[in-house]
């Protein structure tokens, strides 16, 4: 018995009688109690206090105690489960669940199994329960030319949809990043566990109301009756959205992740997205990161975040794919680069048509970064600054070396407040990295745009 049959028991126990699903927080308890983590780790992998664990491990387990006694506790409950029940899969009635009943007759142990269906928590027409492929429409979405490897980024992916049952996911990174790519790679692995995937791109920044009513057309390819919200078609069935280029709802000139005048809405919408009980998730991919996520993330919601960054040695591939030469010498082009997929491939180009491949001399000065081509990507971010990011941003850009910044430089333009606020803002674009530096915070500015900076 896996710890995805034992959520799934639960699951289907508490929903036979109350009508309700696990919570998120209800299956890490399990999850964490089944791979006898404590109550602290539990608390610790869910971002949330150890007394709000204890306090919804004491509903579940007055909950389950019909089926495994009154005494159940998190010290006996994976014997007591062991003990009563055993899940296996059935060749035609699917999941069963087989009871066994141990009994001793003349020495010899006896197991008598008695099947019981077990009700599936997916709807009738979801692909878990029938042979319907998904209905996907990717009309908007770029074509998947490569993929670097990703493993770690996906596996944590993978998780957050399948077993943690996140309901909205932002994936946010510089441009050129990869965000497209892993989100085309997650759909190729995952696409046979929905009924519904559709690729939305905000690139000519739509409404929120234009946006649910192609989403509505979408959904409404199927046989079943339409229904009135979107959050409607999310609890009938299950639904995988992408929503990409969603920088472009953000308004310029002011700090990371503020809405256009008239697209406040979509924030309202996001949130009610993770919020409401339902099956599906909704991913968004940005170049910076929506201010009520970072909220919504606080309160433990079935919120999560990934900042897609650089391919770190993995890029060495981009490298070998481009034939560039002095393979000694790709880390440190690689490093450089900050294993930027994009810039790498831009890099290589001006490599061949500058030193015929040879990145050894491209790199013989050895101190300074260049540019070139890079030049308008970097600038398409920086126009996107407030005032203070740009103040905060220019001196971080001054600096030689990474900065604590729990007391504002005397000669600074901007308030203590001011700059926390701004080099947040900043980190939420993927334009600032913290780091520990002797066991304290400290902050310094992407290497690649602080030369941009400086050569201006």
């Amino acid at each position: 018995m896996n710890v995805e049959d034992v959520v799934e028991w639960a699951n289907n126990s508490i929903f036979d009688k109350t009508g309700e699903h696990l919570t998120p927080i209800q299956e890490a308890i399990l999850m964490g109690v089944w791979q006898r983590q404590k109550y602290p780790q539990i608390a610790k992998d869910f971002h949330c206090s150890e007394s709000h664990v204890k306090k919804e491990a004491a509903k579940l387990w007055e909950k389950l105690r019909e089926e495994l006694g009154e005494d159940l506790n998190k010290l006996n409950f994976r014997s007591k489960l062991e003990k009563k029940y055993r899940v296996s899969q059935a060749s035609q009635l699917g999941h069963c669940l087989l009871q066994i009943d141990n009994i001793n007759i003349g020495g010899q142990f006896i197991q008598t199994i008695e099947d019981t269906k077990i009700r599936s928590p997916n709807p009738p027409n979801s692909p878990q329960n029938n042979s319907q492929p998904p209905i996907i429409d990717l009309t908007d979405a770029p074509e998947l030319t490569y993929f670097y490897d990703r493993t770690s980024e996906l596996s944590t992916l993978k998780q957050w949809i399948l077993q943690a049952h996140t309901r909205l996911i932002t994936v946010y990174g510089l441009s050129g990043i990869g965000k497209s790519a892993i989100a085309l790679k997650l759909i190729e692995q995952i696409q046979t566990e929905f009924d519904y995937i559709i690729w939305l791109s905000l690139t000519n920044t739509p409404t929120l109301l234009s946006l649910q009513t192609e989403l509505k057309q979408f959904f409404g390819r199927s046989p079943q009756p339409p229904l009135p919200t979107i959050i409607d078609y999310f609890r009938s069935s299950r639904c995988l959205v992408i929503l990409d280029d969603v920088q472009n709802i953000f308004s310029s000139s002011q700090l990371a992740g503020q809405y256009l005048t008239g697209y406040e809405d979509y924030g309202k919408f996001f949130k009610q997205i993770a919020t409401s009980s339902h099956q599906s998730c909704l991913i968004l991919l940005s170049w910076e990161k929506p201010r009520e996520i970072t909220a919504l993330e606080a309160l433990n919601r079935p919120a999560r975040t990934l900042h897609l960054k650089g391919l770190g040695e993995q890029a060495a591939e981009i490298i070998r794919e481009k034939g560039l030469a002095d393979e000694e010498k790709w880390s440190d082009l690689i490093a450089f680069y900050q294993g930027h997929p994009s810039w790498l491939n831009i890099i290589a180009a001006t490599i061949w048509e500058l030193f015929d491949g040879s990145v050894s001399l491209f790199l013989a000065d050895g101190t300074d970064l260049f540019l070139g081509d890079l030049e308008p990507l970097l600038e398409s971010h920086l126009e996107r600054l407030s005032d203070s990011e740009k103040k905060a941003f220019y001196w971080l850009a001054s600096q030689d070396d990474a900065v604590d910044i729990s007391h504002a430089p005397a000669d600074s333009e901007l308030s203590r407040s001011q700059l926390w606020q701004a080099i947040q803002s900043l980190a939420r674009r993927g334009l600032v990295e913290k780091m520990l530096v002797g066991g304290r915070s400290q902050f310094q500015i992407n290497p690649v745009f602080k030369e941009y900076i400086q050569s201006k």
